[in-house]
């Protein structure tokens, strides 16, 4: 009997020291604190900027918004980027996109439409001519002064806004809603394109004012939204003032305008051997990497047009080569002028064998400047003013050829 008593205090005594030792636990060792709130992303769309500041601020987050065209109505968000019910934490970024509100169909745009690669080659100041309009020569390569600035203005006029022939290629369209891309390009590498009269004080040269940049360099002043731009192609004499070589390709380059290869003494590439081909187009990027290393494009305007078809022998030399131990890759060619081009997101797009609109008059005919612009007036690219989204009628979507990862809207 006194054995039993004995265990029971004995377990009694252990089960008083079991609650001591968890009171003593509970009252002095520190105890994590309760999990922290969850906070949850919620849905912005269709709500103000405003709205979107306070809830970030309310959640200490890196807000960053983004303009872009969508049919929402103008100012709303339309896309967030961090999906509704997700966990949210401080300094976490949320991206929104807000509308600009733009009325497609009411701006009929549509980004697969033509886009017209005007052909140049002189410019000339002189003003009396026995040919066609604004003609120097029977063909129209050639172009007065007078005629080229009128040339500009009806561009301007017509809505027509510059870009880059290299961005066209790589399907960047940075053209103002509702207005439509155009393209120069200058063949030969004529001195009238850029005459240089002398150096100033500086050593910087000095430009005519009559050849065919300082037309350009004026319209850029005249009309800053015009974004005036050109690609000049040259030959192995390049802008034939060998003294000024460097200077002028490296002026060119720096203000907005780019340089291509038209061949070292403009070949008929029907003529001659595939050696031949790449000699032609090998020394011309040689002379280009030698002046402006890594600053001309990779594209060919090709002499006489030739060889007029892609599945010649020698259209390989003029893409691919090697000449003195360089190697070259042409990305794109240009034919002789002919009429508008596609779009680069157009699905019959090919980007290395582009058709141009030769600049000249011939009074309506044979896809001179009149007839081309009268086909466009039904048949050009109108933009959305997104150079990140390609926009088209819900009809013409099919026709979409997507080859820059593009958000595609429909209307």
């Amino acid at each position: 009997m006194e054995r039993k008593i004995n265990i029971n205090r004995v377990l009694f005594a252990l089960i008083v020291l079991v609650i001591v030792v968890f009171l003593l636990i509970y009252l002095f060792v520190p105890r994590a604190e309760s999990s922290e709130e969850v906070n949850l992303m919620v849905d912005l769309t269709g709500k103000t900027v405003e709205e979107a500041k306070a809830f970030a601020d309310k959640y200490k987050l890196n807000l960053i918004i983004e303009e872009q065209n969508d049919t929402t109505e103008k100012d709303k968000i339309f896309e967030q980027s961090i999906n509704v019910n997700s966990e949210i934490k401080e300094n976490d970024t949320l991206i929104i996109y807000v509308s600009l509100g733009i009325n497609y169909e009411e701006l009929k745009v549509n980004e697969l439409g033509d886009v017209p690669i005007m052909m140049y080659h002189g410019i000339h100041n002189i003003t009396d001519n026995e040919y066609t309009g604004g003609n120097v020569d029977k063909d129209g390569y050639q172009r007065t002064k007078e005629a080229f600035i009128e040339d500009l203005e009806f561009y301007y006029n017509s809505g027509y806004r510059m870009i880059r022939l290299q961005d066209y290629v790589n399907g960047i369209i940075d053209v103002e809603a509702g207005l439509s891309p155009i393209i120069l390009t200058f063949d030969d590498g004529l001195e009238n394109n850029i005459k240089v009269t002398g150096l100033d004080e500086n050593g910087n040269i000095i430009i005519d004012p009559n050849s065919a940049v300082g037309v350009l360099e004026d319209f850029k002043k005249k009309y800053p939204d015009f974004n005036v731009t050109a690609t000049f192609f040259v030959n192995g004499g390049l802008f034939q003032q060998s003294e000024y070589n460097e200077k002028i390709l490296n002026w060119l380059v720096d203000n907005g305008y780019d340089i291509g290869n038209h061949s070292y003494s403009h070949a008929d590439f029907t003529t001659i051997s595939k050696e031949k081909s790449i000699q032609e187009i090998g020394i011309v990027y040689n002379l280009l990497e030698k002046y402006i290393p890594g600053k001309y494009v990779n594209i060919v305007a090709l002499p006489f047009g030739s060889p007029y078809d892609k599945n010649h022998g020698n259209f390989e030399a003029i893409l691919n080569g090697i000449y003195n131990g360089n190697e070259y890759k042409t990305e794109s060619t240009l034919r002789v002028g002919w009429m508008p081009e596609t779009s680069p997101f157009n699905l019959n797009f090919e980007n290395t064998f582009l058709k141009r609109v030769r600049a000249w008059d011939d009074n309506g005919n044979d896809w001179d400047i009149k007839k081309s612009f009268e086909y466009l007036q039904d048949t050009r690219y109108i933009s959305d003013g997104d150079k990140n989204t390609i926009t088209v009628p819900q009809d013409r979507v099919e026709k979409v050829k997507n080859n820059y990862n593009l958000k595609v809207n429909t209307y």
